[in-house]
C-alpha cells in the first residue's frame, strides 16, 4: 500500500448544513480544503471493514477532479469499494437510489444543487448516509467538529481512473467500479408508473417540454421520457451537462427557467404550446411544473400527487400520510385531513422527511422550494415528480390548468407565493428579521385591513421519531383567517444572504379561486413590508425571484 498521511492545519469555517458543504469553486481550489473536509467526513463516519461508498455528481465544474481526490482518499481510509457514475454523474435521487439498492455505506454527492457553476461559480459535497438520505445534524455538527481538530488527511499515491469506461478498475487495491448512471434509477421508476399508460399518452399526440436547464438530469430525462415512454424527439431540450451549466442558473423557477417559460405561455395557434412543460435543476432534485400557460405551484404540486396518488402503481394501496416544510403551503394539509392520513409540519431539509419515512409514517413529502418526493429514495426527485404528472395526466386525461381548478373546487386554494431576496448584505437581512422578531410583542391582536393577527413565532420542532429539536426555523405572523407570512434567511446561498418571504391566504370561494396570485396576495404583500421594512432596508423594489 502506498498511502501517505499528509499534515495539514485545521480549519472551521465550512460546516455542513442540511444541503451540505457550498462554497466558491476558488475556496475548494484552496490547497487541503477539499482533502480536509472529506478526511473530516471518513474519521467521523468509521468505514468498517469491507465497506463500499456510492460517488458521483452533478457534472459541475471541478467535479471530474474531486472524484479523483476522493477515490485514492477512500482508499486509503479503509474502503473496499467504490460505486462511481460514468463520467462522474449521478443524480442526488439517483444516488440516493444506488446507496439503497447496493446496500453501500452511504455516499458522496458533489453537488450545489441549483447554484450557477463554473470557474468562477459554486461547489459543494455532501455525505449521505446508509438510508440514501442527508447526514442527520448529529452527523454533520461531528464533522464540524473534527474538521475543527483535523492534524492529517490519508491518501494513496495513484493514477487517475478512467471515469467513461463502465467496469471494473482498482486504486491502489480498493475495487472501483463505474456503473451505468441512469440504469438503477430508471429501472426504479418503471416500477413505479404506469409506463405503457405514458406511452399511450404520448403515442396519442400528447407533447412535453422537459428543460434539464444543461444539467444532471439530461441523460435520465432523454433515456426514461424519449426512449423507454416515446416522447418525441427534442422533448428534452439542454439536455446536455456542462461544467458551468450553460453559462445559466440551474434553478426550476419562472425567472431562470426562462425559455421554458416563454415556450409554455406562446399563443400561436399554428404552433401550439407543448401540453406539459418541465424543469429539473443542478443536481436533479428539484422539479417545476407548468401547463399551457399555467404555472402549479411546488405546493400545489405536491397537494395534486396526494390527492390523486392511488392511480400510479407504485402507490396504488394509498399512502401513509404527508409532510410537508413549514414554509410550505397547507394545501397538502387539506388533502391528508380528506385522506384520513396524519400530515406533519416540518422545518426546511430532506432529511426531517427521512426520520418520517424510515419509521413508516409518511410516504409523500414536499418543500415549496421545488423540492417533492416519496419514501422510493431519501432525497427529493424532479424527475419522479415529472412521472407522477404524467401517470396523473395519462389517467386523467385532462389539461393540467383544468386538474388545478378540480382541485380546487374540491379542497379550496391556498393561494401562495415566495419572493427571494438573493444577495442581500448578511448585515441588512439580519436587520430585516431582528426588525420582524422586534415587532411580534406587540402584533397579536391587530388589525390590517380585512387581516388579524392571532399569533407570531419563530418555528420549533420536536422530531417525533428521535426527538431531537430544531429550534430558529423561521418567523411566522399567522392570521385569524389561517393567512400567513414567513420571513426565512436561506442556507443555500454562497454570498451575501437570501431572505425568502412567504405568503399564503386561503381561499374557498371557486369564484374566487382563479388569478394572479401575487394580485391576490397584494394586501399581504403590503403588509409584510410594513412589519420589517424590507424595501427600505433593501433599497430594493422588487424580489429578486418570485415564485
Amino acid at each position: 500500500m502506498s498511502i501517505r498521511t499528509v499534515a495539514t492545519t485545521p480549519f472551521g469555517d465550512q460546516k455542513p448544513g442540511t444541503s451540505g458543504l457550498r462554497k466558491k469553486v476558488a475556496v475548494f481550489q484552496t490547497a487541503k480544503y477539499l482533502e480536509n473536509f472529506v478526511q473530516a467526513v471518513f474519521d467521523t463516519i468509521v468505514v468498517p471493514a469491507g465497506a463500499t461508498l456510492t460517488l458521483g455528481g452533478d457534472g459541475r465544474y471541478l467535479n471530474r477532479e474531486a472524484i479523483q481526490v476522493i477515490l485514492r482518499m477512500a482508499a486509503a481510509n479503509g474502503f473496499a469499494k467504490v460505486l462511481v457514475g460514468q463520467g462522474g454523474i449521478l443524480s442526488t435521487p439517483a444516488a440516493s437510489c444506488v446507496i439503497r439498492k447496493y446496500a453501500t455505506f452511504g455516499g458522496l454527492i458533489l453537488s450545489a444543487s441549483h447554484n450557477p457553476g463554473g470557474p468562477e461559480g459554486d461547489f459543494g459535497i455532501k455525505y449521505n448516509t446508509a438510508n440514501g438520505g442527508p447526514a442527520p445534524e448529529k452527523t454533520t455538527d461531528a464533522i464540524f467538529a473534527r474538521s475543527k481538530a483535523l492534524t492529517r488527511y490519508r491518501i494513496v499515491d495513484a493514477p487517475d481512473i478512467d471515469l467513461d469506461r463502465l467496469g471494473t478498475q482498482a486504486v491502489d487495491g480498493m475495487v472501483v467500479e463505474v456503473i451505468d448512471p441512469v440504469a438503477d434509477y430508471a429501472e426504479l421508476m418503471e416500477s413505479l408508473f404506469d409506463f405503457s399508460a405514458i406511452r399511450d399518452l404520448f403515442a396519442g399526440g400528447f407533447a412535453i417540454c422537459f428543460d434539464a436547464m444543461h444539467a444532471v438530469t439530461g441523460p435520465y430525462a432523454k433515456e426514461i421520457l424519449e426512449r423507454r415512454l416515446g416522447a418525441r424527439a427534442g422533448s428534452v431540450i439542454n439536455g446536455v451537462p456542462l461544467e458551468d451549466f450553460g453559462e445559466g442558473h440551474p434553478d426550476p423557477n419562472l425567472t431562470y427557467a426562462h425559455q421554458l417559460v416563454e415556450i409554455m405561455y406562446q399563443t400561436n395557434d399554428a404552433n401550439p404550446a407543448p401540453d406539459l412543460g418541465a424543469a429539473s435543476d443542478g443536481d436533479g432534485d428539484r422539479n417545476m411544473i407548468l401547463g399551457r400557460g399555467f404555472f402549479v405551484t411546488p405546493s400545489d404540486s405536491l397537494a395534486v400527487i396526494a390527492a390523486n396518488a392511488t392511480l400510479a402503481p407504485g402507490y396504488a394501496k394509498g399512502i401513509a400520510g404527508i409532510a410537508r416544510s413549514m414554509p410550505t403551503s397547507a394545501a397538502a394539509d387539506r388533502v391528508a385531513q380528506k385522506l384520513g392520513v396524519p400530515c406533519y409540519e416540518t422545518p426546511t431539509g430532506w432529511k426531517f422527511f427521512g426520520n418520517l419515512m424510515d419509521a413508516g409514517q409518511v410516504t409523500l413529502c414536499g418543500e415549496e422550494s421545488f423540492g417533492t418526493g416519496s419514501d422510493h429514495v431519501r432525497e427529493k426527485d424532479g424527475l419522479w415528480a415529472v412521472l407522477f404528472w404524467l401517470n396523473i395526466l395519462a389517467s386523467r386525461r385532462q389539461p393540467v390548468e383544468q386538474i388545478l381548478e378540480a382541485h380546487w373546487a374540491a379542497f379550496g386554494r391556498n393561494v401562495y407565493s415566495r419572493h427571494d431576496h438573493e444577495a442581500l448584505p448578511t448585515d441588512v437581512a439580519n436587520g430585516i428579521m431582528d426588525q420582524v422578531r422586534g415587532a411580534f410583542a406587540t402584533l397579536p391582536g391587530k388589525t390590517f385591513g380585512n387581516y388579524t393577527v392571532k399569533v407570531c413565532d419563530d418555528f420549533s420542532y420536536t422530531d417525533p421519531i428521535d426527538g431531537s429539536v430544531s429550534t430558529g426555523q423561521g418567523l411566522r405572523i399567522i392570521f385569524a383567517d389561517g393567512s400567513r407570512i414567513v420571513f426565512r434567511l436561506s442556507g443555500t446561498g454562497t454570498e451575501g444572504a437570501t431572505l425568502r418571504l412567504y405568503l399564503e391566504a386561503f381561499e374557498a370561494d371557486p369564484s374566487r379561486q382563479r388569478g394572479d396570485a401575487q394580485l391576490l396576495l397584494a394586501d399581504l404583500i403590503a403588509i409584510a413590508d410594513e412589519i420589517s421594512g424590507l424595501r427600505a432596508r433593501s433599497g430594493r423594489e422588487r424580489p429578486t425571484v418570485i415564485t
